[in-house]
């Protein structure tokens, strides 16, 4: 039988996920797929996928894992693929269940500083656009125009549609003995609405560097 992997919650990257995890916050970063994919050694995978997106380069890194997996893979859309998640429905074969979303939108970030910081952001989310459509043109063949307008409009994509454009392979059909039994599972399936501010992620790191810190200074006392 198929191995399953459950991607659900944020996508975040390697660097952040203790801070997700510190709040108990419902997570995967790339290194959570690789590892799976290291324990799959091989076998058949299905891939579960419920997700709101986050960081589009750990989304990015997602996608190039599942893709590059030697064995058979299917990525299965059992509740929402948004935002860096729709890349990552991307990565291969895919079914996705009658009652379950894409949704496709541009790239968003935070910036400050004068006209000319604000002009220089605007231009790498504009190319950031394009690197995304690059894999929904991939997987579907609608050319890179015709995709940075669904992404201008910030498109929700019924299960139906997403067969008729291409972005998924087919709608899911049931079978209990298709059902996978061995599991791989990656995060608790809470789901969060949104990545933690940068503010909040730093005041943790430093909190947590204070303490290592102090840490440090109790092994090297005890060590005299």
């Amino acid at each position: 039988m198929p191995r399953t992997i459950d991607i659900n919650g944020l996508i975040v990257t390697d660097d952040d996920k203790y801070y997700y995890d510190y709040f108990g916050l419902g997570n995967v970063a790339p290194k959570d797929v690789s590892a799976a994919l290291a324990n799959a050694d091989g076998d058949d995978i299905i891939v579960n996928l419920n997700s709101n997106g986050g960081d589009i380069f750990a989304g990015s890194q997602i996608y190039d894992l599942l893709a590059g997996y030697k064995g058979n893979l299917i990525i299965r859309v059992v509740g929402i693929a948004a935002s860096a998640a729709s890349v990552i429905a991307c990565a291969g074969k895919s079914e996705i269940a009658p009652t379950a979303m894409l949704m496709i939108h541009n790239v968003s970030s935070y910036a400050a500083g004068d006209y000319r910081t604000m002009a220089h952001s605007a231009e790498v989310l504009q190319n950031a656009n394009k690197s995304i459509a690059a894999a929904y043109c991939r997987k579907t063949g609608l050319s890179e125009k015709e995709l940075l307008a669904l992404m201008d409009k910030e498109t929700y994509i019924t299960a139906e549609e997403a067969v008729k454009q291409g972005f998924i392979d087919k709608i899911a059909e049931y079978d209990d003995e298709s059902e996978p039994k061995k599991g791989l599972a990656l995060a608790a399936s809470a789901s969060a609405t949104g990545l933690l501010p940068e503010k909040a992620i730093n005041r943790i790191r430093a909190e947590r560097a204070k303490t290592q810190a102090k840490l440090e200074l109790i092994k090297l006392k005890n060590s005299k």
